[in-house]
């Protein structure tokens, strides 16, 4: 082979040797440069210098350069792959983890302590067999006034700081979850059981125990002869679910308009057993929601004779519940957005 070229026996020297040295990817695509690339590789311009031989010989100097060029490109693909398998090795080696360790917990979001209650609150009146519904925010003054035994000239309005929507029509940021009754009874025949949860909005000032937007859980029974005993049977099993059995409520005379009577339940205060406290205000009680028989006019409104069906009517705020089964003294705390008030539940 030395005889038809010269240089071959030393371009192989050169090669292995310079592969050798290479000890990382840079070198090595240097070396591939110089000894295996197309263009200038010296292992392809040695074939270029077959054309200086003689023609009978070749044939067996191209099958050297040829034999050469597969050692030499096999040799480098090996060195690849080993220093691709060393650097892999040594990141584990360096990213080593230790499984008998426990894990690092991911923080988790949870709901928020409104919403949680209004969940409870109603999962207490589906064990009663009631069903949940809901109903705009945005209602007419027909359904949040009128249809509920307050006509526009009626001085309960003044009851509830109305945010009215601008414009002609008679729409509004409904005041409480009552427009709920009359929806619910112009879409279906008696009996009727529903607890409804909801936004309402009041123009009031905010402070410790107000807010502008609230939350209410509507409740609504109708039928044929439900009395005021079972309104109070109702309340009285929600009171014990949500504060212990051992609570004992109270009604006492209250006024609504779509209701007749109105009453207000209250429970004997947890804090003090009754004896007085700052949580009752010194009375021993603490209330807790507004409710009714369903007055006649609301029920006649929506197409149900009076004279065969009766039902009540319950609304409940829902902040006001989470601050006592909690001991938040500020309504506000809930929507300030405060991660060390919120991570709390």
């Amino acid at each position: 082979m030395s005889t038809q070229l010269p240089e071959l026996d030393l371009l192989a020297h050169e090669a292995r040797a310079a592969l050798a040295a290479a000890t990382d990817e840079g070198a090595l695509e240097q070396f591939r440069l110089t000894f295996l690339s197309r263009g200038q590789g010296r292992i392809k311009l040695a074939l270029r210098g077959l054309k200086d031989l003689p023609s009978e010989a070749r044939p067996r100097a191209g099958a050297s350069v040829n034999a050469l060029h597969n050692e030499v490109e096999a040799a480098f693909e090996a060195r690849i792959e080993a220093l691709r398998q060393r650097t892999f090795e040594d990141r584990l080696a360096r990213e080593q983890i230790d499984v008998t360790l426990p894990g690092r917990p991911r923080p988790r979001g949870r709901l928020h302590p409104v919403t949680r209650t209004i969940r409870e609150i109603t999962a207490v009146f589906q064990e009663l067999g009631y069903r949940i519904a809901e109903g705009p925010e945005v209602e007419w003054d027909r359904y949040n006034f009128e249809m509920l035994h307050i006509p526009p000239d009626h001085p309960a309005r003044d009851m509830w700081d109305t945010l009215w929507v601008e414009g002609d029509l008679p729409m509004l940021l409904r005041t409480h979850t009552s427009p709920n009754q009359v929806r619910l009874m112009l879409s279906q025949e008696p009996p009727v059981r529903v607890a409804v949860p909801g936004r309402c909005y009041r123009y009031e000032a905010v402070d410790a125990t107000h807010e502008w937007m609230f939350h209410q859980v509507e409740l609504l029974a109708v039928d044929e002869g439900i009395t005021l005993a079972d309104l109070k049977g109702t309340l009285e099993y929600f009171i014990k679910r949500m504060f212990g059995a051992e609570r004992k409520v109270m009604l006492h005379h209250s006024y609504f308009p779509f209701v007749e009577p109105g009453v207000e339940m209250a429970m004997d205060c947890f804090a003090c057993g009754g004896t007085g406290c700052s949580t009752c205000k010194g009375s021993g009680w603490i209330e807790i929601l507004g409710a009714g028989m369903v007055h006649p006019d609301v029920l006649a409104g929506v197409g149900y004779d009076p004279a065969r069906y009766t039902g009540f009517a319950a609304g409940m705020g829902v902040e006001r519940i989470a601050q006592l089964r909690h001991g938040i003294d500020d309504m506000r705390r809930y929507y300030q957005n405060d991660l060390r008030f919120l991570e709390q539940f």
